[in-house]
This record gives structure tokens, sequence and C-alpha cells, in this order.
């Protein structure tokens, strides 16, 4: 059984380490509940800029070619994915970097061969194991997660954008996290560019709405795409900002009851070990005692 003193010991550890624990558990509820707000107002603006693009596209000719929605074949595949920088977020971090490498091993292993797979990531944790395990890392986004604000996620969707026009990179994709609630994150794959258009079902085409373009649709949507496209990657980094507020929330509730639970063991293990000592001293006072007689 181990003293008093050692037990003592680790009583004032697990204390100051739930006191730690706790504090970082309300830091990321008071995080989470800002940057929920954030993507809770963002996707529906999001989802509808999307819708008015669909709308646009399937209202003009059927000879106009949108650049940014160009399928090519084979060429080089950018890959994004979108962890934190800091860790104490339970599995967040790792469910990330495990579908990235999944999708790579399933999909992407002939570019891999080829050389004609590059990651881009976002949040240092990604970075850190992409670059250790030697996977071709060409630019890291670390700051961007910092100091979040629109324009300088702008400079990044059109850096992206660039690329994918200038034929460096003939698909784009982005692993992240989509916040659902502060206990559920899913980890969604989803292709940035080439932009899925939708496909136009030509017997229910007549019954759609017939739209007046002014100025005409071709230049509103030269207009609306980039828009989209910024719009999204700014709710893609929303999204994996909130999951891992909720994440860092959640793993540290845990570790606070398990503090609570351990302490729990421990002022039980420290009272019984007290308790053998009293007994102890008592017995050989006795005993001495017993000897005088």
């Amino acid at each position: 059984m181990p003293s008093l003193k050692e037990v003592r010991t680790r009583i004032e550890s697990v204390n100051s380490t739930k006191q730690i624990t706790s504090a970082m558990k309300m830091v990321a509820a008071a995080k989470l509940r800002k940057s929920q707000q954030a993507i809770g107002t963002m996707r529906p603006y999001a989802t509808k800029l999307k819708e008015m693009m669909q709308q646009i596209v399937a209202g003009l000719p059927a000879g106009f070619s949108l650049p940014q929605a160009e399928q090519r074949e084979g060429g080089k595949v950018l890959l994004i994915p979108v962890t934190s920088n800091r860790g104490l977020c339970g599995t967040f971090n790792a469910n990330v970097i495990r579908s990235a490498v999944k999708l790579i091993n399933e999909e992407l292993g002939q570019q891999l061969q080829n050389n004609e797979l590059e990651l881009m990531c976002i949040g240092r944790k990604g970075d850190e194991f992409f670059k250790s395990r030697k996977y071709p890392v060409v630019a890291t986004n670390n700051a961007l997660l910092d100091k979040l604000n629109y324009e300088s996620v702008v400079n990044l969707a059109d850096q992206l954008m660039d690329s994918f026009l200038k034929g460096r990179y003939n698909r784009i994709v982005f692993v992240y996290s989509q916040f659902r609630s502060a206990s559920s994150q899913m980890v969604i794959t989803e292709q940035f560019l080439p932009i899925q258009l939708p496909v136009v079902d030509e017997s229910k085409q007549k019954a759609t709405v017939e739209y007046l373009f002014e100025p005409d649709g071709e230049q509103i949507l030269g207009e609306l795409v980039p828009k989209t496209l910024r719009t999204q990657v700014f709710k893609v980094i929303l999204d994996s900002l909130a999951s891992e507020n909720g994440a860092r929330m959640i793993a540290m509730h845990k570790a606070t009851d398990n503090a609570t639970e351990m302490l729990r063991h421990l002022k039980l293990s420290y009272n019984k070990a007290r308790q053998a000592a009293i007994t102890k001293e008592i017995l050989e006072i006795v005993a001495g005692a017993n000897a005088l007689k």
C-alpha cells in the first residue's frame, strides 16, 4: 500500500489537473457558442447561393461551358485536410487524418505513385502528421485558424480557383469535420473543384420557372460562381472550427469527470492508509504497555 505522503501528492496532482481541464472545458464551451452561431448563420446563406447558381446554370443555353466545372481526366489532384493547430480535442484530428489517408489509399493511390498528388494542410496537427510520413505536402495554412476572417479565406479560395483554371490541378478536394452538435461531428470528403453541376431532367424542364436575367445569365454566373466557391471554403473552415471546439469541450468534460472519479478513489485509499497507520500506532502502544506489565 502506498504511503500517506505518496497518496497526498497524487491527490494534489489530480486536483490540479482537474482544475485545468475544467477551465479548458469552459473556454471551449464559450468558443463553441460563438462558432456554432457563425456556422448556423453561414449554412443557409451558402445553400441559397448554391441553389441560385444551379438555377441560373439550368436556364443557360446548352452550349454554355463553365470553366470552373470543366471535367478533366487524370492530372494532378490537390487534397486539403482541415485539422486543428492544438490538441486535447479527443479524436477530432485523428478522424480527419484517418479519412484523408483512407481516401489516398483507396482512390488516389495511382496519383500518389505517379507524383500527381499534392497536399495542402490547414491545421498544424495534420501538417505534422503528413510531413512526418513523407506525404507530398506542398503548402500549409496554419495561421488561417488562429485569426479566421473572411478576407483571408477569400485569398485562399482565389488561389485555389486560379490554380485550377491555370491547369495546375485537375481536381481539388477538402477533407474536414462537419459540425452536427457538440457531441457529434461527421468527417466529410467534399470536392471543391471542378464544381458539380445539376443534371437537368428534360421531362421536367418545361415545368421549371423561367427567369429573366439583367444583365445576361452568363455575366451573372461569372460573378456568382467565384462568390459561391469563396463562401464554400469559408463554410468548410467554420464547420471545422465548430467541430474542434465541440470535440474539445466534450474531451475536457470527460477528463474532468475522470479526474473526479480518480480523486474519489484516491481519497478512499488515503483514508484506508490513514486508518491503517492509526491502527498500527495503537497496536504498538498497546504492545508497549503490555510489555511494561
